[in-house]
């Protein structure tokens, strides 16, 4: 194993408080500092020993003088253990105005250490102040990376546009021309901003126009130019038709043939009059052509609730059903509804056992339908609606953490939108890990997503999830998940929107776009076809944002202002349900 150590950072405390004093937790002198370390550069070869020199700058005799040798640290910062940094001497007894030391400095370095960039430091002082710090990079290079005579980053076939995903194959040979497997590669993208590429050489285009990657095998770099071309996906959104509901705020809304069904939120002033999210609203969307019009309600219900949050049609459009929350009786649930007239629902049936506390989300699979509890420690109540007169709860997930707050369920999968215990999901027909509607098995998790997981949307062609993050405090994301191994999720691609949080998602998989819900900032159409990696932004993706109502970016409740809480495209249109104006609907853009 060789070590190389760059040349060091030295300067008195004043210059060097900002690197790493603040992280040993010194306290700057009131007095100038008389001890600094003069510019050396180390290279510290195979005996990984160096020298450096220490002086007094001050007009003062100054002792002791004690230099203290730091830990070995990684790049992330953590500690390496098992290697250290030993000074000779550690103790000056004197150092005179203008005097000056040689200090030996010398690493016993782990053998298991892998090869990479580290770093360590040295501090001096006296009288127990620290005055002086020098910090020292190294770079360990391991037998095979120390064989490397030449490597060749091979070009695409063709210049890529922002956003398009390419792995970069590498020819990394010794001095006999023979190629080498395995050795740890670098890579990096100049100017930094311009892309994204992973330790693995997969590669995405931010900018249009030139830019490099670097790869960088022991001592041997090679630089790769590309051009990146724009992606051209930008069009326009259009407003076909408008639904007024400006007594109660407008919650989900989901559509089924020619009928569309919207949920109603919270308590809207109109006047004198405090109106309850109470209600679900019918309307009938059979006349609605390519032509502006606005549509009118057909019929609507009103129940014991102060949310009726959601609202579900099973696919064979026989059943539909709606939640309840804040009801006044305190027996919180869900109300099955008979749609042989799907534009004047019946009531088959209110359940509420072991949903007491409100049920927030619903989603129906067949013959079962799975609930979102409300509060920490309910989760997920599946009910068996086989006969939707009297369900039956068939069974219960909770995370052991946080509360649940959304579900959806394809491929005997629920995935599981669990708040601050992240994207959970279960088996619950799959058979990937033996689970049933009436025994669902956790398949997976991913807790690092930041907290307040907030919706999911699965795509088991492309194999990703599109997991919405609700933070209101700091405005969220949408996390881009890889599920091709169901066993090990893993984030690889964010979507930010500045100035406010998302809400519910709809992904058009024929066409590869999928619609966001952004609150005060409309709603979004993202290009999600190909491979996707890094921050989407950022990569021309973004078909089209539209605040069609206009407003401040923020979701002023009661007043005019745009306010998305969730699409659905439908029969060659995007519906989108605003919780001031009611329904808006949308031609899809070109």
């Amino acid at each position: 194993m060789r070590v190389r150590v760059k040349p060091g950072l030295i300067a008195p405390l004043a210059s060097a408080l900002g690197l790493l004093a603040s992280s040993c937790g010194v306290s700057e002198p009131e007095l100038p500092p008389q001890i600094e370390f003069s510019q050396l550069e180390l290279e510290l070869g195979l005996e990984r020993t160096g020298q450096i020199e220490i002086r007094n700058t001050g007009g003062q005799s100054i002792g002791p003088v004690q230099i203290f040798p730091g830990e070995i640290l990684g790049l992330g910062g953590s500690v390496v253990p098992g290697s250290r940094l030993s000074v000779d001497p550690v103790e000056i007894p004197t150092l005179n105005p203008g005097d000056a030391r040689v200090l030996t400095v010398e690493l016993s370095l782990d053998g298991s250490m892998s090869s990479g960039a580290y770093q360590t430091y040295i501090e001096a002082g006296a009288q127990g102040v620290i005055e002086a710090q020098l910090l020292i990079n190294y770079t360990i290079i391991n037998e095979l990376e120390a064989s490397v005579a030449s490597l060749n980053i091979l070009a695409p076939s063709s210049d890529p546009r922002t956003g398009d995903v390419i792995d970069l194959p590498l020819e990394i040979r010794d001095k006999d021309g023979t190629l080498i497997q395995g050795v740890p590669v670098y890579w990096s993208v100049q100017p930094s901003h311009a892309g994204y590429v992973t330790k693995t050489g997969r590669f995405v285009g931010y900018e249009t126009g030139p830019m490099s990657v670097l790869a960088q095998a022991g001592a041997i770099a090679d630089t790769l130019a590309i051009n990146i071309k724009p992606r051209n996906v930008e069009s326009s959104f259009s407003i076909l038709h408008t639904g007024r509901e400006v007594e109660r705020y407008t919650s989900d809304l989901w559509l089924h043939g020619d009928v569309l069904y919207s949920g109603t939120w919270g308590t809207r002033q109109s006047g004198a009059q405090s109106n309850f999210g109470n209600t679900l609203n019918v309307w009938d969307i059979s006349t609605s052509e390519t032509t502006l019009q606005d549509i009118e309600k057909n019929f609507s219900i009103e129940i014991d609730a102060r949310v009726v949050n959601d609202v579900k049609v099973r696919m064979d459009g026989e059943l539909a059903i709606i939640t309840h929350e804040g009801s006044n009786d305190a027996l919180n649930g869900i109300t099955i509804l008979d749609l042989d007239n799907p534009l004047e629902p019946t009531v088959v049936s209110r359940f509420t056992t072991e949903l007491e506390s409100g049920v927030h989300n619903v989603w129906i699979e067949g013959d079962y339908a799975y609930l979102v509890v409300d509060g920490v420690g309910n989760g997920l109540r599946v009910l068996n609606i086989s006969d939707p007169e009297n369900p039956r709860v068939a069974a219960h997930f909770w995370a052991g953490k946080s509360f649940l707050h959304d579900v959806y369920v394809r491929d005997g999968l629920a995935f599981l939108s669990h708040w601050n215990a992240g994207l959970v999901i279960l088996d619950v027909g799959n058979g990937i890990s033996g689970g049933s509607p009436e025994n669902p098995v956790e398949v997976s998790r991913l807790s690092e997503l930041g907290g307040q997981t907030h919706n999911a949307w699965y795509w088991p062609e492309a194999g990703y999830a599109f997991v919405g993050e609700e933070d209101f405090d700091s405005p969220g994301i949408m996390h881009v998940i890889d599920l091709r191994n169901l066993l090990e999720p893993q984030e690889v691609a964010t979507f930010r929107v500045p100035g406010q949080t998302p809400h519910n998602f709809w992904l058009d998989e024929s066409t590869g776009t999928l619609y966001l819900a952004w609150y005060g900032n409309g709603v979004r159409a993202l290009d999600v076809t190909g491979d996707l990696l890094g921050e989407l932004e950022y990569q021309g993706r973004e078909i089209a944002g539209f605040v069609y109502n206009g407003g401040s970016g923020t979701c002023n409740r009661g007043s005019t202002d745009t306010c998305t809480w969730a699409p659905q495209v439908h029969q060659g249109l995007v519906w989108v349900s605003d919780m001031n104006e009611g329904l808006v609907g949308l031609e899809l853009p070109r």
